[in-house]
């Protein structure tokens, strides 16, 4: 169980789905949790998918407001397809949140790609966008891991800003059609790499999708959390390459 999770100092194996739950960030967490509870209500013939797809027209003339997060926890009832998403979530999400300066900087990340998901995907006809912000994210990991290398299936070795491109042909192969969701989420993806990560050394420092003060607030107890001029990402490159897994 330890080492399927990923843990490295043992603590896992005393109580391993207490110490896993409380060692993941926050919001890697409760996403994780909703997408496992979700996916157990479907199972269980609780809830149906037809429930919990975005749609605009439910939302904004229905007021069934609960699709705009249930579109975002949803990958399918219990099956290797939902656990393959539970991996990337924990491995991916949770190195981008350990990484981010305060769980203000994430939370604010989820809630931009989010809000640029739910604005295009009526354009494209995407009803769940679970896959797409986990694409998301997975970009913006990559960008700021250029070093990492990683292995798909044992069989491919490549460096980690080519990970989004190859699970789009993987997808591509298997499926037989283009996955627009995952294109849509490396988009989104990269317009906050380019303002939060090369915009800034040109621009003197300004970051125009910084988290406002009073969203940092609503988060920190303490003092505002002060700005840097390094990426949130580069501050723990070396934890990030240590503990980045093969993609199988």
């Amino acid at each position: 169980m330890a080492a399927m999770l990923g843990a490295g100092d043992g603590a896992l194996g005393q109580i391993p789905l207490e110490q896993w739950f409380f060692d993941t960030p926050v919001c890697t967490r409760w996403w994780t949790t909703a997408t496992v509870v979700t996916g157990v209500l479907v199972q269980c013939h609780i809830l149906t998918p037809f429930q919990l797809f975005y749609s605009f027209r439910a939302v904004f003339h229905k007021n069934q407001y609960w699709r705009l997060i249930s579109t975002f926890v949803y990958f399918g009832p219990l099956s290797f397809n939902l656990l393959f998403h539970i991996f990337f979530m924990q491995r991916y999400a949770r190195m981008l949140e350990d990484s981010a300066a305060s769980v203000a900087h994430f939370s604010w990340l989820l809630l931009y790609a989010a809000v640029c998901l739910l604005c295009i995907a009526p354009l494209f006809s995407m009803a769940f966008l679970g896959t797409t912000l986990s694409s998301t994210l997975v970009y913006i990991w990559s960008r700021r891991n250029p070093d990492v290398r990683l292995s798909f299936l044992g069989l491919l070795v490549f460096r980690a800003p080519w990970l989004p491109w190859v699970l789009i042909a993987f997808s591509l192969v298997l499926h037989g059609h283009t996955p627009k969701d995952e294109i849509a989420g490396v988009v989104v993806g990269h317009i906050w790499y380019f303002f939060s990560d090369i915009y800034p050394s040109t621009h003197h420092g300004r970051r125009p999708l910084e988290p406002p003060r009073w969203w940092i607030r609503l988060f920190e107890r303490g003092p505002d959390v002060p700005t840097t001029e390094m990426h949130a990402g580069a501050m723990h490159r070396d934890l990030a390459a240590a503990a980045a897994p093969e993609v199988r």
